[in-house]
């Protein structure tokens, strides 16, 4: 008898830690299910943002953030899901972790890498991203060099870049005799431009190419053949977002994409970039 009584309680514990587990389950996945839902109760979204242009600007008189990213994220959050936006302050080296971490519930115009993948999940591109480079066409040393990666890649020339950034990473990788001067913002960058201290402006094909607009005098961009970096650019999630949230955000960036909203944004972002210098 107390074999069987032993016997007995050993499935019930088995079920027991089968069912609490299965119930854990559960609540797991009703969380990953409600992401927009729990914001919703919150009344508040919050957008982590590394000032960027013309993805993410911010005006340092009124502290206001402006560019197509912030304008995304503003409308997505007023419009659809009918709640306050907040902006949260973030660089570039902490945009992943500050999502990890639960600072900020959007993290605003990342590219995609598999790298980050595995720590974030993304939202369908609002825009897609190549890296360009921007010169000063009365710079001896660049003006009469081709498109090639190669005819760049030589002793003597400097690449200047914002650190931390996707074009930072992907300039380090590429570039073998080049020196490559990191700073701490676009600003800086390209500053080191017109003051040829860099020879290279190493950034995104859409700002490059509208600051190259901006001052067609002196400044040129060149499309380096082979193409670098050819990325969306998205929205980070936390990686436990539900396949049914998801679709919310990705339908919205899709059906503002289609109808040519995005570019106008973009277009908008890069013009007041270019008026604030």
């Amino acid at each position: 008898m107390v074999s069987i009584h032993l016997s007995a309680l050993k499935n019930l514990s088995c079920c027991l830690a089968v069912g609490g587990t299965l119930l854990l389950s559960s609540f797991t996945a009703v969380a990953a299910d409600n992401y927009w839902q729990a914001i919703q109760q919150k009344g508040v979204l919050r957008c982590g943002a590394a000032p960027a242009a013309p993805y993410v600007m911010r005006d340092p008189k009124t502290q206001q953030y402006s560019g197509y990213f912030s304008e995304l994220c503003r409308d997505f959050g007023q419009n659809v899901l009918k709640v306050k936006v907040q902006f949260v302050d973030a660089s570039w080296d902490t945009l992943v972790a500050g999502l990890q971490s639960d600072k900020w519930d959007l993290a605003l115009g990342l590219n995609q890498t598999p790298e980050r993948a595995l720590a974030v999940a993304f939202s369908t591109p609002a825009q897609d991203y190549q890296i360009s480079f921007l010169v000063n066409k009365q710079n001896p040393k660049v003006n009469a060099l081709g498109n090639k990666l190669a005819d760049f890649d030589k002793e003597g020339i400097t690449f200047a870049v914002m650190s931390g950034t996707v074009q930072d990473k992907t300039i380090s990788a590429a570039i073998k005799k080049g020196k490559i001067m990191r700073l701490p913002g676009n600003d800086e960058s390209r500053m080191a431009l017109m003051a040829r201290r860099a020879d290279v402006l190493v950034d995104a094909s859409d700002t490059n190419h509208l600051f190259a607009v901006a001052n067609p005098d002196w400044a040129k961009e060149v499309l380096p053949a082979p193409a670098l970096a050819k990325q969306g650019v998205s929205f980070g999630l936390p990686r436990s977002i539900s396949e049914a949230d998801m679709d919310v955000l990705n339908i919205y960036l899709t059906q503002r994409r289609a109808t040519g909203e995005i570019d106008q944004l973009v277009n908008k972002a890069s013009q007041e970039a270019n008026a604030a210098k």
